[in-house]
């Protein structure tokens, strides 16, 4: 990705979202754009008309992080968004954003038995494994049933984000599809700023723009989040209708992969349906000898 054009729509982006009462300015004069002017954002941070406006150009080479976290306060960037400015900052730099170390091919890392073995040892929650490409690497039992839909019948390894926007059964098994869409979106905008080199994902990012018009504008609008913790709705065709909370954990032996496991609420609807669909992939898993 162009890292000049990045931080300058990431920064525009930023600016355009705030209105002066949001950050305690009088709103003086006819505005022709929305959101604060460049001048307004400068003296929120305490550098000089020219500085932001280089910056804002994308000429964040050499930004100090004490100017970082000024523009971060003056712009009321998030915790992602402050982490991802710095993100683009650090690769305008030449600095390895990540912080990673050169990943393995990830299906040789997530086929690691003690990894697998993990895997399966959760069997009353649905626990995956995904790069920052969201490639579906590896599954428990539970997980393979519940994801059938975007597993399907094999081929190329599944990818949770072509599923979203490619997929009509998607709508189905997401009811908040809107919802996850821009979830999935800023997720990869935000692994896209920490590792702007991860060729897979600027291939998926190039693939789903050319072909869905929903993933082109909500890339274009250059929000970042990370996954982490929280609740979804599910639709599965089996089981019907859940609710679940997950949770995202760092495989710190493999940099860049991580670990989500959905469990349920205990006694809950959802529960007693993740102990069905747990019956049904026991009676789809093989006997090992």
């Amino acid at each position: 990705m162009d890292n000049k054009a990045e931080v300058r729509a990431f920064l525009t982006s930023r600016r355009a979202k705030l209105t002066p009462s949001d950050v305690g300015l009088p709103a003086v004069g006819q505005r022709r754009v929305p959101g604060l002017r460049r001048s307004e954002v400068a003296t929120l941070a305490g550098v000089s008309i020219e500085y932001y406006a280089k910056l804002e150009r994308g000429a964040i080479a050499g930004a100090s992080s004490a100017v970082l976290e000024a523009l971060a306060e003056a712009l009321r960037l998030d915790d992602t968004e402050r982490a991802h400015l710095f993100a683009l900052a650090r690769a305008a730099d030449g600095i390895p954003a990540s912080g990673r170390r050169r990943r393995r091919p990830a299906p040789q890392a997530a086929s690691r038995l003690s990894l697998q073995w993990a895997l399966e040892a959760i069997t009353d929650g649905i626990a995956f494994v995904r790069n920052p490409s969201q490639d579906l690497l590896a599954t428990n039992a539970l997980g393979r049933v519940f994801y059938s839909p975007v597993i399907g019948e094999g081929g190329r390894t599944p990818n949770l984000a072509r599923f979203q926007f490619l997929d009509p059964a998607s709508r189905d098994f997401y009811p908040d599809w809107d919802l996850f869409a821009h979830m999935c979106v800023a997720i990869m905008r935000a692994e896209a700023g920490r590792d702007p080199h991860d060729r897979g994902l600027q291939d998926l990012v190039g693939e789903l723009s050319t072909q869905s018009e929903t993933f082109r504008r909500l890339w274009g609008s250059h929000d970042v989040r990370t996954h982490g913790t929280g609740t979804k709705r599910f639709h599965h065709p089996e089981v019907g209708d859940l609710t679940l909370a997950y949770e995202e954990l760092a495989i710190t032996a493999e940099p860049g992969l991580v670990l989500i496991v959905y469990t349920a609420e205990p006694r809950s609807p959802s529960a007693e349906k993740l102990r069905l669909l747990a019956s049904l992939a026991a009676d789809r898993t093989p006997a090992k000898p």
